[in-house]
């Protein structure tokens, strides 16, 4: 006999996005009854997710202070003409850690995993065995709407966690080393040292289309680490994704798109950083908001957190603007050379720049003096435009 499963908040989606509300609903309202619905076997999936200490404001920190699995006090930047070392915190969250904090916080009935789900509705999520999750409100975090409501570039990565045959000697984080051949687009590897002789290392691409190429990346990574001095002894877990860059397109289209009138988290709610496809300070503002309502009916949660949302697109028309310079005003074998030229710039302008909180100056310093790009061409793209 099938299952009806009553609760007082139900989010859809296991991953960084549905995990935080789970976490900070049910921190902030201990006794409602919540389900955190996964189709995998555990939460957050294969991921590494990193920040800036800065991008965390000090009211969210005991959110996401149980989560970090890894940090440091400064990064790297390196690229042909460039390079520096940048003093500001940065942190490291694995999907193990995030899993095992989400077991801890949560009672076991609140956690469903292997549950694939058929549909939600602003109060309902159905199951594919049957089961049915009644709950006040849904949210519903599982990955991107229909992604071709927006006008799309691409973030596409492959990273590999490698045991050297010594110690490898790198101290911080190397974030970004765009000095390396260029394909595909505007390439960088990044490189996070989890310990003497383990190391993070993910090639990256900003290219015009989605596809990914996992032998070529893998063999990429490999040549890399020889090239570095760092000879792989073993090859543990590896990861592959493909990020959206936003240059415009119909919001409100794509937000219908992920289920009309139904609350959502995410890249389902089109919550991440235009050009870098950074998402876990709007997960953390997002959930910090979800869990201090006071109504989880279905209807307030849509609107609270379309509003979100609708509010931060509107707000960051500036980095859809760069995002359609970079890709329509830079040839691909060039785009390296935007990046360079940014990371340049005050230290405190690029933290406020990945955190999606770039002030008026800020956009001035970005756009004032030579551009790396010839101005027919950045001319041409923004003229072209929509949204």
């Amino acid at each position: 006999m099938p299952t009806i499963h009553h609760c007082d908040l139900a989010i859809v989606g296991g991953g960084l996005s549905g995990a935080l509300i789970a976490l900070a609903a049910a921190k902030r309202r201990p006794d409602a009854r919540i389900r955190l619905i996964e189709g995998a076997a555990t939460f957050g999936g294969n991921h590494v997710w990193s920040f800036f200490g800065s991008d965390v404001p000090g009211p969210y920190r005991a959110l996401i202070a149980p989560l970090v699995t890894y940090g440091w006090r400064a990064y790297d930047i390196a690229f042909p003409a460039h390079a520096r070392t940048i003093d500001t915190t940065y942190y490291s969250i694995t999907s193990d850690r995030l899993d095992e904090v989400v077991r801890a916080a949560l009672p076991p009935e609140s956690l469903m995993t292997r549950a694939r789900v058929l549909g939600a509705s602003p109060t309902a999520v159905v199951l594919a065995d049957g089961d049915r999750v009644e709950a006040q409100g849904v949210i519903d975090c599982r990955g991107p709407g229909d992604t071709s409501l927006l006008d799309l570039g691409w973030q596409k990565f492959m990273g590999m966690e490698v045991r050297t045959a010594y110690p490898h000697g790198v101290e911080r984080p190397i974030v970004m080393d765009g000095s390396v051949e260029q394909h595909d687009g505007f390439r960088f590897v990044y490189t996070l040292p989890f310990d003497a002789t383990t190391l993070f290392i993910e090639d990256t691409y900003y290219s015009d289309t989605p596809d990914l190429d996992t032998q070529a990346l893998a063999g990429r990574i490999s040549a890399y680490a020889e090239a570095k001095g760092w000879p792989i002894a073993t090859v543990g877990r590896s990861e592959t994704g493909v990020l959206p860059v936003a240059m415009g397109g119909d919001f409100e289209e794509y937000w219908r798109s992920g289920g009309n009138r139904v609350a959502k988290g995410g890249m389902r709610a089109g919550l991440f950083h235009p050009l870098t496809g950074y998402s876990l300070p709007d997960a953390l503002r997002l959930a910090h908001k979800v869990a201090d309502s006071g109504d989880w009916s279905g209807g307030a949660l849509h609107t609270l957190t379309h509003d979100v949302a609708a509010g931060l697109w509107r707000e960051r028309g500036f980095y859809r603007m760069l995002a359609t310079m970079l890709f329509k005003a830079a040839e691909p074998e060039e785009r390296y050379r935007v990046l360079e030229r940014f990371y340049r710039l005050d230290p405190k302008l690029v933290a406020r720049f990945y955190g999606g909180r770039s002030t008026i100056v800020d956009k001035a310093r970005v756009l004032i003096g030579k551009p790396p790009v010839p101005i027919g061409r950045a001319v041409a793209a923004l003229m072209g435009r929509t949204g």
